[in-house]
């Protein structure tokens, strides 16, 4: 990241921009950092100014305590007016409750694209699951258990045991448990893990829901459920793809969205 910022608590913001053309913020999710996005910035740079930061508390960006997801969204706002006041949004995963909750918040934003917000209505007993992940999460973090605070949250993605003991022995371990404490604010982003109609009524600009073709039909039907709950929704499925979407494949389908 070679850009900085200070967001409105004095949290300070590393970003990045690449492209040229209309301006799209891209939102990382859970254990990521702008860096991840980074691959699907320059697939967009064609035909956008795409723009990638570090959410607070991960990778080049500072935290301020007490967390709350208002201080992320004014952080959305900060970028946006560091980059000249006049951006859309792109979030994928939580990233993507993310960007919803901010155009619901009224932030200046032309459109927003989310890519697989997880929300769990349609998953069985996802309410009851999403209960317990938060739970058993915020314990694990008010001990500073942070590898089991990953475990958590590996589990709560699919990964099976097996995977999740690999994943303790590999070299990228401690950069999870470095990043752990931010999945509590990831959590809070997604409130009580379903779809939050009532909030999302009140997104007026155009909203582009994508999902893949590979992904659970949980997830499949969520997106679907984001495109109906906001005014101006539209929903795309990119077939083939999982909730690791290649770049290549999404890329285009949000050139084509925000260019319009």
């Amino acid at each position: 990241m070679d850009k900085k910022t200070t967001s409105r608590d004095g949290t300070s913001l590393a970003y990045q921009v690449t492209g040229q053309g209309p301006t799209v913020i891209l939102a990382s999710g859970a254990m990521s950092t702008g860096g991840t996005l980074a691959p699907l910035a320059s697939r967009l740079a064609d035909h956008c100014t795409a723009v990638v930061y570090d959410r607070r508390g991960r990778g080049e960006s500072g935290d301020t305590a007490p967390y709350a997801v208002e201080r992320e969204v004014e952080d959305l706002a900060a970028v946006i007016e560091a980059v000249g006041g006049d951006a859309a949004l792109f979030g994928v995963s939580s990233g993507g409750a993310l960007v919803l909750e901010a155009a619901a918040s009224g932030l200046p934003v032309r459109r927003v694209a989310v890519y697989e917000a997880p929300f769990a209505d349609l998953l069985e007993g996802g309410a009851a699951r999403e209960a317990v992940y938060k739970e058993n999460l915020g314990k694990a973090l008010a001990e500073d258990r942070r590898g089991d605070a990953v475990e958590l949250f590996l589990r709560l993605t699919g990964l099976g045991e097996e995977m999740i003991r690999g994943a303790r022995q590999s070299p990228m371990w401690p950069g999870l448990e470095a990043a752990a404490p931010s999945l509590a604010y990831d959590d809070a982003v997604m409130g009580d893990g379903l779809l939050p109609r009532q909030r999302l009524a009140a997104v007026s600009v155009p909203v582009l829901s994508v999902v893949g073709g590979a992904s659970p039909e949980w997830m499949r039907e969520a997106g679907r459920a984001v495109a109906e709950a906001v005014p101006r929704g539209t929903y795309r499925v990119l077939e083939g793809q999982t909730h690791m979407v290649e770049p290549d494949v999404l890329g285009p389908a949000l050139a084509e969205f925000f260019a319009g």
